[in-house]
């Protein structure tokens, strides 16, 4: 497993601008969350300011994320049954939901990607209230927002990443992040473990995202509360690959998802009744946030019981039809990029099917797309599905319903930058004020004839057509400036990288022993180091040559990468010389994760021209302790501890600090 990101990258990411992150109510949530005197009531203001989240959060707290409790009615009840912590982890995935269900990633699914996301947070919840192991309302935002890395590369990179997507499905060995790693110098699993940190996640579940893709690396004590967590999420995914999978896919996934029950120690037929339970809400909530779900129901056929099955096919049909895109309408695929970026869509609002008919007909000749709705409520629903980028508002709608339309689209992002024209009474000056007061921005005379009302919205089309134009200008400024961050970040990554090994150098490992020692000194947790000397090198190069040389060390270095755990770190220092950091590892630690690098190097079968070349390294380890001042005085300590490993007849552990501290061979 890779380190985690570098901050100083992370930073640079973040100050883009272009990052995903939550807007509007949602953050209002999570920035009123984090203090620490802050009232229900307060919270529950802020909270009705956006309905659609009232309505999640109210049915999240009736049983569709915790069942089994209670039914409320209201924002503050929802509040005190499902706490501030979960509350506020619900906002940022819903938030980065409805911001990001689609973009301009060809090849990344927006709406499989949140299908799964959300499945995958269902699936968190049955193991919480199985295995006791968290809230099973905080641990359904940890399975919402996992894979959150994945969206911000294609979110940041849209083009770049479709590329890299492309040539990982194209060759079935391709490895996603190793790709993602060429392209960016950074893994999705990288941005996103460092995104959960800066929200402020608990760092309990935050440490457990690092291993969700390598759970072999962990070195979690089995039983403990984050191997359990990340057991949990494991089988977590099982049971979002089974919501998504077709038939011919359920048998092996079902075989893995058994195992991963009995790893738990989990009962079967209860836990596939919770399964059958959490996919009927799967495919609610689906509905209930405008995904296209998947017909398939495999869950019910698992575990017949006595009415359960009755009507599941019904309703899969029911939603089949209700997401099903008419061939007919023109903005079908719109949320693939399939709509013309040029094109201007235009919506039209009238009780007055004659009166629509004519603006329509007005703009006919200018290559928009029309649509139209009837009065207030349609007019705000039909806004929200096309985000138009100009709507006409005609006299047959009532004056303060026109005005709370245009208040209500000003208030969201889609109708910031929409241009709005009002048809009505230019006559009376209160009328004027209070239409351009709301946000309109221009008014006809609603007896205007057809030619000057083309000219209008003419103008209008003139003003959308340069936003455009300026939207273009800055996409492409923000393309280039992504691809600069790209490449700066690809000669960082040259500059702080070992060419001969692939290992971190000797500039990446003096700065992260630095940072892991702030790290130590401020939380007070053990930090241990190894200095690795390689032996024999030169009797290797000037016996078979610098390539044999050369070829030793790749194996070596390979061989040390493979055998440390995941928190620690591999670099190459020196022509010859490792260096291992071992953050969170007290000596005795560290000298037995020396004895396995140094076995792992003995292992190598090395073959130059038919003559067996054994390699072994001398291992010197060292752990900070008041005899060790700083960085560079606790490396002084492990590389005397090698000298001695060297002097004892090579292929040896010792440590000073444990009274010349060597460990038998």
């Amino acid at each position: 497993m890779s380190p985690p990101l570098d901050k100083n990258k992370f930073e640079q990411i973040r100050a883009s601008g272009d990052l995903p992150s939550p807007r509007g109510v949602a953050l209002a949530i999570i920035r009123l969350t984090q203090q620490e005197e802050v009232s229900i009531a307060e919270l529950a203001r802020v909270i009705s300011g956006d309905p659609a989240f009232v309505g999640r959060v109210i049915k999240a707290a009736n049983g569709l994320i915790s069942y089994n409790r209670r039914p409320v009615a209201s924002v503050q009840e929802a509040l005190m049954v499902l706490g501030l912590p979960a509350v506020r982890s619900m906002a940022l995935g819903f938030s980065l939901l409805s911001d990001y269900r689609s973009g301009g990633c060809r090849g990344f699914d927006y709406n499989g990607f949140w299908s799964f996301s959300l499945a995958l947070g269902l699936g968190m919840q049955i193991f919480a209230q199985r295995t006791r192991s968290a809230a099973a309302d905080e641990l359904f935002s940890l399975g919402l927002l996992l894979r959150v890395g994945e969206l911000a590369l294609a979110t940041l990179y849209p083009e770049e990443y479709d590329k890299v997507l492309e040539r990982s499905r194209a060759t079935v060995e391709a490895d996603l992040m190793e790709l993602e790693r060429e392209a960016f110098a950074m893994t999705h699993a990288e941005l996103g473990f460092a995104m959960l940190s800066d929200w402020g996640l608990p760092a309990v579940f935050v440490d457990v995202v690092r291993f969700y893709e390598c759970p072999e690396k962990s070195g979690y004590v089995e039983g403990g509360r984050p191997h359990v967590l990340l057991q949990s999420l494991i089988g977590a995914r099982c049971f979002a690959e089974m919501c998504l999978a077709g038939e011919t896919e359920q048998s092996w996934l079902i075989r893995r998802f058994l195992a991963q029950s009995e790893r738990l120690g989990l009962d079967r037929d209860e836990l596939f009744a919770d399964c059958r339970r959490m996919h009927r809400l799967w495919v609610e909530w689906g509905e209930l946030l405008k995904l296209v779900m998947p017909p398939a129901a495999a869950f019910p056929e698992l575990m017949p019981q006595d009415g359960d099955d009755e009507g599941t096919d019904v309703f899969a049909d029911d939603l089949r039809r209700a997401f099903a895109a008419d061939p007919d309408d023109p903005v079908a695929g719109r949320e693939q990029g399939a709509t013309d970026r040029a094109a201007i869509r235009l919506l039209v609002v009238d009780q007055d099917p004659s009166v629509r008919a004519q603006i329509v007909a007005a703009v006919r000749d200018e290559g928009v797309e029309a649509h139209e709705a009837d009065g207030f409520g349609s007019g705000l629903e039909r806004a929200v599905e096309l985000h138009p980028r100009i709507m006409v508002i005609g006299s047959q709608v009532a004056g303060e319903n026109a005005l709370n339309l245009i208040r209500s689209l000003r208030r969201m992002r889609l109708g910031q930058s929409m241009y709005i024209l009002r048809l009505g009474d230019t006559g009376s000056e209160e009328h004027l004020i209070d239409a351009i007061e709301a946000g309109v921005d221009d008014v006809v005379e609603k007896s205007a004839g057809p030619r000057v009302l083309a000219a209008r919205l003419r103008a209008g089309l003139r003003d959308v057509r340069l936003q455009q134009e300026l939207e273009r200008d800055r996409e492409e400024l923000r393309r280039f400036a992504a691809e600069l961050a790209v490449t700066n970040r690809q000669l960082q990554e040259v500059a702080l990288t070992d060419t001969l090994t692939g290992l971190r150098n000797r500039r990446y490992a003096i700065g992260r022993m630095e940072q892991e020692w702030a790290a130590a000194m401020r939380s007070g947790r053990p930090l241990s180091c190894m200095v690795i000397d390689f032996d024999g090198l030169k009797d290797i190069n000037d016996s078979l040559g610098h390539d044999a040389g050369d070829t030793a060390l790749q194996k070596a270095a390979e061989a040390l990468r493979s055998a440390v755990r995941g928190q620690d770190v591999i670099c190459r220092i020196g022509g010859d010389e490792f260096l291992a950091i071992c953050p969170g590892s007290g000596l005795d630690a560290a000298i037995a994760c020396a004895q396995r690098l140094r076995e792992a190097v003995c292992r190598i079968h090395m073959t130059i021209d038919s003559t067996a070349v054994p390699l072994t390294v001398s291992i010197g380890v060292a752990e900070l302790d008041k005899t060790a001042a700083d960085v560079d005085s606790l490396m002084k300590i492990a590389d005397r501890g090698a000298y001695i490993a060297k002097e004892r007849g090579r292929n040896n552990v010792a440590a000073v600090q444990r009274g010349d501290g060597s460990s038998e061979v």
